[in-house]
């Protein structure tokens, strides 16, 4: 807690803005570690529906719709500051969404 003008001020590691995970130290983890997650379980569900039958077009209308906007969300804002592992995570998760 920080107090100025004798007011007490929160001060926070990371915060969530329009969606996005932003850290104090302007890395990009935690929202990295969110999506991956986020998109993760969707991508769980999508296998579900894979052997319940539904057609590949409905299938891959659901990736599009449900999946990837996940994982692109804002991305011009921090994609250019990801490490090569954070990178190669959001990779993966794409690959196993299309297997």
């Amino acid at each position: 807690m920080y107090v100025k003008f004798g007011k007490a001020v929160n001060l926070y590691t990371t915060f969530k803005l329009l969606g996005i995970r932003v850290s104090s130290e302007l890395k990009w983890a935690d929202h990295v570690n969110a999506i991956v997650s986020n998109a993760a379980s969707r991508v769980h569900f999508l296998k579900q529906l894979k052997r319940a039958g539904i057609p590949v077009r409905d299938l891959l209308h659901f990736y599009t719709a449900i999946v990837r906007p996940v994982l692109e969300y804002a991305c011009p804002v921090w994609h250019s500051g990801l490490t090569a592992g954070q990178c190669n995570a959001i990779e993966n998760i794409q690959k196993r969404g299309l297997l």
